[in-house]
């Protein structure tokens, strides 16, 4: 045992952090994924680690990383999308509210890091680090839009390793498919570098993008795998063109951001617009994530449940929610009629030994 002249601040923190230590990492390596099925765990934000039956495994934004630490700062940087959006120079106050439950630098096993976008909460350089700096994981790929690959590459990411994708493109890995859609994540639209942005010192008035800045900068993703379609529109907003994707793909499990929008900002997608987003998509289930992560942005998933309840049978939804933990597990189809996760509570074994109490009757 430690005496408390022993204990620093360092060493606090190296026996702490990540809060998990190496437990999901373990969880993820050991699953055997049944035939027929897809294997998910919800990494914090929209972070997901897929794993098929086939031995792939997929690592989507995982960002490893803090919000705000310090109100020594009082102003937002020139450029961030808030500041952009409505004006804002105050510091927003978007504390990290989920613990780390997945270690980078532990991981012995995955194929592809993708990326959906170029925000800080969805492209982390430490995971970056992470692989690359391992040698057991040179084969590893980083897949993600232009402006994922410019920030790799200035990072350090050998360019031998990253694909480059945009919105049409399909990459294959084993025995799963990743196809590139159209992203309509338009907070990405207003966060610089944009194009034509730098000539007028930043301003963005009067500037008009376009389909194909977007898809440099952001992408949806679907993954085919022996389990189901899973659709993941990472930071997207609502659009009538997901009813586009619902047909062109028959979608099992769809993804996406969450959360309340403080007032004067429209970041997240309402409990409405994600089941709007659900009824386009045709999916079976509809999964929230990103709610979790920032204090400022949290919000409650029982206003999605009781929304869809009273929803569902007037408009005939063809659809459930799903809500997770971050850190859990969810296997489809297997897990398809669930409503709501738990973490394992364990004491399966409970009076397979004798217990060890003065008297039956004691508890």
């Amino acid at each position: 045992m430690s005496k408390i002249n022993e204990i620093t601040r360092e060493s606090w923190i190296l026996s702490t952090f990540p809060e998990w230590g190496t437990w999901l990492n373990e969880e993820i390596e050991n699953e055997v994924v049944p035939e027929g099925n897809v294997a998910m765990w919800w990494l914090g934000c929209v972070g997901v680690w897929i794993k098929t039956p086939g031995g792939a495994n997929i690592c989507m934004d995982l960002w490893c990383g803090r919000g705000k630490s310090t109100k020594k700062v009082k102003d937002m940087v020139r450029g961030h999308q808030m500041a952009n959006m409505a004006g804002v120079r105050k510091l927003q106050p978007n504390l990290r509210a989920q613990p780390m439950v997945l270690d980078p630098f532990s991981i012995n096993e995955v194929d592809f890091i993708l990326a959906s976008h170029y925000h800080s909460d969805h492209i982390d350089v430490n995971v970056a680090a992470a692989i690359v700096n391992n040698p057991a994981l040179e084969h590893v790929k980083f897949v993600g839009p232009w402006h994922c690959a410019e920030l790799w590459k200035q990072w350090g990411v050998p360019e031998d390793r990253i694909i480059i994708v945009k919105p049409g493109d399909v990459v294959k890995l084993k025995d799963v498919e990743i196809h590139a859609l159209d992203s309509f994540d338009r907070t990405c639209l207003v966060t610089l570098p944009v194009e034509g942005a730098e000539k007028q010192g930043g301003e963005l008035l009067g500037l008009c993008p376009s389909d194909e800045e977007m898809g440099r900068k952001t992408v949806n993703y679907v993954f085919k795998t022996p389990g189901g379609n899973i659709y993941h529109g990472a930071d997207s907003h609502y659009s009538i063109q997901f009813a586009k994707h619902g047909k062109e793909f028959d979608i099992d499990v769809a993804l996406n951001n969450y959360g309340e929008n403080p007032v004067g900002i429209a970041d997240k997608m309402t409990s409405v617009d994600l089941l709007r987003m659900a009824e386009c998509l045709r999916c079976k289930v509809i999964i929230p994530v990103h709610y979790d992560i920032w204090t400022n942005f949290m919000a409650s998933t029982d206003e999605i449940l009781h929304l869809w309840r009273l929803r569902k049978d007037r408009l005939q939804y063809q659809f459930h929610p799903f809500i997770w933990e971050v850190g859990g597990k969810y296997v489809y189809p297997q897990d398809k009629d669930l409503l709501e996760y738990h973490h394992p509570r364990g004491f399966d074994d409970c009076f397979e030994h004798e217990p060890n109490i003065q008297f039956k009757s004691m508890l």
